[in-house]
């Protein structure tokens, strides 16, 4: 017997044969999110975006908190404690569906909840933390302000001692989950340096008018938030972190579900434009058995798979404590990038009717847009990495 006939067939979904680098466990989340997502999002989700909302986003979270998909790399408060591995594909399930759904587990996990696991006191993680990983509370992390995007330090949103309490003053912009927030994890600057706060969004002098007219990330809620004269108690502060290393860390999580989550767009793009290929006739034959149509199609391949690659080997480090933030921004680079340009490839496979929300092509390359900037741009990463290079600090 030969030693290629012994040899596993290709599989044209899985052509670096990634899955066998997964366990059973992660295998079964895998599904379980996947199976959720083509129930309950698939067959809305062109209604949705070219509507410009996201209806029933309370049961949606509820549902999500059912999976264990809210919080869920995070342990304890009835968060799931899932692998590292396990979060990043549940995120790209959720991508591959819609960037939107993704960034509202995101937000709620790892920027919301994980500033509260990590930085907050018992008694906040005991009030916030159970409900918000069953759904019942949605959260929201204001940093990003009108006129601050990149430089965080810079921020404006003040918090100033009155007594025994707090008094919160500012704006916080491009917020996601922000009108439907139950608890708002807020930061501003203080006399002692900058500090987080979780805000009940029914706070005397707390709004969140909902932003409108977006042309990306349609079926995801995204707001301002509005601060004036917030009286907050002594215990909203979170008391274990000041300065800037508290949001920064946090970022750095929800960057990680990003590597994994922008190559379930590409995912869903480029199986589009493979089913696309090979069932459109032109010149009497399908367009995929065409030189230049196979190209695309190989070259969108290995950027997927490499991205999936790329993202599992960050999640091993992640789960063994061995990823550093510098590593985290190769990937978001990388891989937001590289699924952009995949979405784009798979639009010329299916020329005009790449424009059309009956496929999914163009709403996944226009909310990649948006993450493509959000948490951290191109031009931050890009920064990141040259500073780690050559050890010289091109940021000022």
């Amino acid at each position: 017997m030969s030693r290629s006939s012994s040899l596993p067939p290709f599989d044209p979904a899985d052509p670096l044969g990634i899955d066998d680098l997964l366990e059973p466990e992660d295998l079964a989340v895998r599904d379980t999110v996947r199976a959720w997502a083509a129930d309950r999002v698939l067959p809305h989700i062109a209604e949705w975006y070219e509507k410009g909302e996201l209806p029933g986003i309370r049961d949606l979270a509820r549902e999500l908190g059912a999976l264990g998909a809210l919080g869920m790399s995070l342990k304890g408060y009835g968060c799931a404690g899932a692998g590292a591995v396990q979060y990043g594909l549940a995120c790209l399930e959720l991508e591959a569906a819609d960037s939107g759904i993704r960034s509202l587990v995101s937000v709620q996990g790892s920027l919301a909840m994980y500033a509260i696991h990590r930085f907050g006191s018992e008694e906040q993680k005991q009030r916030w933390l159970p409900r918000m990983a069953a759904g019942e509370v949605i959260g929201c992390f204001g940093l990003t302000e009108p006129d601050i995007g990149s430089d965080p330090a810079a921020m404006r949103t003040y918090a100033k001692r009155d007594g025994g309490d707090w008094v919160l003053n500012g704006r916080k912009m491009w917020i996601t989950n922000g009108s439907v927030a139950g608890v708002a994890v807020v930061w501003a600057q203080t006399d002692d340096g900058i500090r987080g706060f979780a805000v009940p969004t029914d706070s005397a002098g707390f709004s969140a008018p909902e932003i409108t007219h977006k042309w990306s990330l349609r079926a995801s809620v995204t707001s301002e938030l509005v601060m004036d004269d917030v009286r907050l108690p002594a215990d909203a502060v979170l008391p274990e972190v000041t300065g800037l290393r508290g949001p920064l860390s946090c970022l750095s999580h929800a960057r990680y579900g990003i590597v994994w989550g922008s190559m379930g767009a590409a995912r869903s793009s480029f199986e589009t434009a493979v089913a696309y290929a090979t069932s459109r006739e032109q010149f009497g034959r399908p367009i995929g058995g065409f030189q230049l149509t196979q190209a695309k199609l190989a070259d969108m391949a290995v950027e997927l798979h490499k991205g999936i690659l790329l993202a599992h080997h960050l999640g091993r480090r992640m789960d063994a404590g061995r990823l550093r933030p510098e590593q985290i921004s190769f990937g978001k680079l990388n891989n937001v990038r590289e699924a952009i340009d995949i979405c784009r490839t798979a639009r010329t496979i299916l020329g005009a009717n790449g424009i059309s929300l009956e496929y999914p092509v163009m709403r996944h390359a226009t909310n990649l847009e948006s993450v493509l900037t959000y948490e951290g741009t191109v031009e931050m990463h890009q920064l990141v990495l040259g500073k780690a290079l050559t050890g010289l600090d091109a940021f000022r």
